[in-house]
């Protein structure tokens, strides 16, 4: 602490009073110059520092500015790519900092995003470019309808397996992840409002606050479970969002505000033409005979992206309604309208028998029964015998799974290949230098021994499609990161050694769907739909209309169909890249990015 002193207090003595005024001067000279040095040190080291701290808030604006950019871009792609409503231009509060992001439509269906951070008059720029695809997610290495599994000796699937069926196995089979068998649907739908096959009306819904939703009313005419339901739909461009499909009670002829089951549907799924497009619901929920119940269409709500439902005046036994889930409900427009649908109520329990799962690794079992077989993580079932460890029953039995690529994605498809022309009658390649796509083939496709077909676009085959002993398959290097499609509506076969290969980028896979439901109907004469005789690279296998054999030794990386059958020693290894699987033509169920930089 320091003491003050008081005037009175201080004294000088005699002696040296006088000195002290003669040097006075000098002294009170030498201590301003001391002072005008030592603060001109201080301005000088105080005028850096204030440089220096403006140079570092000029910095810490600048990259909040770039943050708030960056977070715009985000936040407008992820709308965009999840069909959520934006606006040409918007601006976004992030921080102490702002962004405005807009969006300009480019040629080819390409969307282009400018967003612009703004921190204190510190801007920065970033460009996304968006690029329409038909997106569609691999979540197993093998889907399969109610057809089922059945693997022979030494069979095996390296991944996860989700069967709509039973998975039956030989000795040696095994699955190196989680094998799931589902209960699987009735053959035939216990409702159905399907005819004329093209409809002669339509309701438009998800374009307004008074028909947000669409809602349609029914009756089952036995108790059972529900497994799952298709819808006649069609969809604008750009993409409108997801939807919920929910199973309603009635409330006085109008849907209630409550659900009695609900899945997902995704907006990728639905093309821009009519399709059907099914949505499998979990297992465990009972319909009840002679209830109403109502199907409800419960989206989001756009003046430009939208659904539009088939619609007739055939139906007796429910009428159809639009409005809001939990709100209020209207007449269709014109009244006494009835969406396209079916509804298909539970068939056979699941069963997985006889193979191994999670070999050298970790997977469970999962099905209604399991029966002789050995699991290396939890065996969940209801029922079973001979297995290394007994039944979980902690879990229901699992519900059906919708498969990744719908009938509207396969038509969108032939739209797209048959816009780049038609070949009259069969088309074979017999060398090294044939290319097609796009194009449609109305008869059959036949790729000779030894030769190479570089596909350049979506090829759509009216009949069948025939690869022969060691044959080569490419996408165009054009294709980038994309995948690309052969779509074929008669079967499918692929002969020894046969190779199919992306572009060359990663992410690239060759897609080949059959339409076919051989070997059921009088022109397959027991052959299957799509057959694989060996080793087929990098290639997306789908039949889903009939069944898919795999042969001694034969791979590929997915597999899809309404059954499947490995043969002795064949495998499937599925990628994780497949997750993401994204096609350079289609319906357009999202977009992908194709740039994202800083500009100025």
């Amino acid at each position: 602490m320091h003491s003050k002193i008081k005037n009175s207090e201080l004294k000088i003595l005699p002696q040296f009073s006088g000195k002290l005024r003669q040097g006075g001067q000098a002294i009170i000279t030498s201590v301003v110059f001391f002072l005008f040095i030592s603060l001109s040190l201080v301005l000088g080291v105080s005028g850096t520092a204030v440089r220096e701290l403006r140079v570092a808030n000029q910095a810490g604006r600048s990259a909040q500015g770039l943050y708030a950019a960056e977070s715009g871009a985000e936040d407008f792609t992820y709308r965009m790519r999840n069909g959520l409503q934006t606006s040409a231009s918007e601006t976004l509060s992030v921080g102490g900092a702002t962004t405005t992001m807009t969006v300009t439509d480019l040629p080819g269906g390409q969307k282009e995003i400018v967003s612009a951070g703004d921190a204190e008059r510190s801007i920065r720029k970033v460009r996304t470019l968006l690029t329409v695809t038909t997106g569609t997610s691999f979540n197993y290495g093998v889907q399969v309808g109610a057809g089922g599994i059945e693997m022979d000796n030494n069979a095996g699937i390296i991944g996860n397996v989700y069967s709509n069926g039973n998975i039956v196995g030989g000795n040696g089979s095994y699955v190196t992840g989680t094998a799931i068998a589902a209960n699987s649907a009735a053959l035939s739908a216990d409702q159905v409002n399907d005819a004329p096959p093209t409809p002669s009306s339509e309701v438009v819904f998800g374009n307004a606050s008074g028909t947000q939703d669409f809602a349609e009313s029914f009756r089952v005419s036995t108790t059972s479970a529900l497994n799952k339901v298709q819808l006649y739909l069609k969809r604008t461009f750009p993409s409108p969002g997801n939807l919920t499909v929910r199973i309603v009670p009635d409330n006085g002829e109008v849907p209630a505000g409550s659900t009695v089951a609900s899945a997902a549907l995704s907006a990728s799924l639905v093309g821009t033409s009519y399709g059907w497009v099914e949505v499998a619901f979990p297992s465990g929920v009972e319909l009840i005979e002679g209830m109403a119940y109502w199907l409800v269409l419960d989206g989001s709500t756009s003046a430009t992206k939208y659904y539009t439902i088939g619609a007739n005046t055939a139906y007796g036994a429910g009428t159809g309604k639009t409005g809001q889930y939990g709100g209020a409900w209207n007449d269709t427009s014109p009244a006494g309208l009835d969406g396209y649908f079916k509804i298909y109520l539970g068939g056979q329990t699941g069963l997985v028998s006889g193979i191994e799962v999670g070999k050298n690794g970790v997977g469970n079992a999962w099905a209604h029964t399991v029966n002789n077989s050995t699991i290396a993580g939890t065996n969940y079932c209801q029922t079973g015998s001979g297995n290394n460890k007994p039944c979980n029953t902690s879990q229901g039995d699992p519900g059906p799974q919708t498969f990744p690529i719908s009938d509207a994605n396969v038509e969108g498809w032939k739209d797209d290949a048959a816009a780049g022309g038609t070949i009259a009658g069969d088309y074979i390649a017999d060398d090294d230098t044939a290319s097609l796509g796009p194009v449609h083939i109305t008869g059959n496709l036949v790729v000779r021994n030894n030769s190479t077909l570089t596909v350049a676009g979506t090829i759509w085959v009216s009949g069948n499609v025939t690869f022969d002993n060691n044959v080569e398959v490419l996408l165009a290097p054009s294709y980038g990161s994309y995948s690309g499609v052969i779509i074929a509506d008669g079967r499918v076969s692929v002969t020894n050694n046969s190779d199919f290969q992306g572009s060359g980028a990663e992410g690239s896979y060759m897609l080949v769907v059959t339409t076919s439901t051989c070997p059921n109907g009088p022109s397959c004469g027991g052959a299957d739909a799509l057959f694989v005789g060996n080793n087929a690279g990098t290639v997306i296998l789908v039949a889903k209309n009939g069944t898919l054999r795999l042969s001694n030794n034969a791979g590929a990386k997915e597999a899809i169909g309404s059954r499947l059958e490995l043969d002795n020693g064949a495998f499937v290894t599925y990628e994780s890249g497949l997750a993401d699987v994204n096609f350079s033509s289609g319906p357009g169920g999202s977009f992908s990015v194709d740039t994202w930089r800083e500009v100025k």
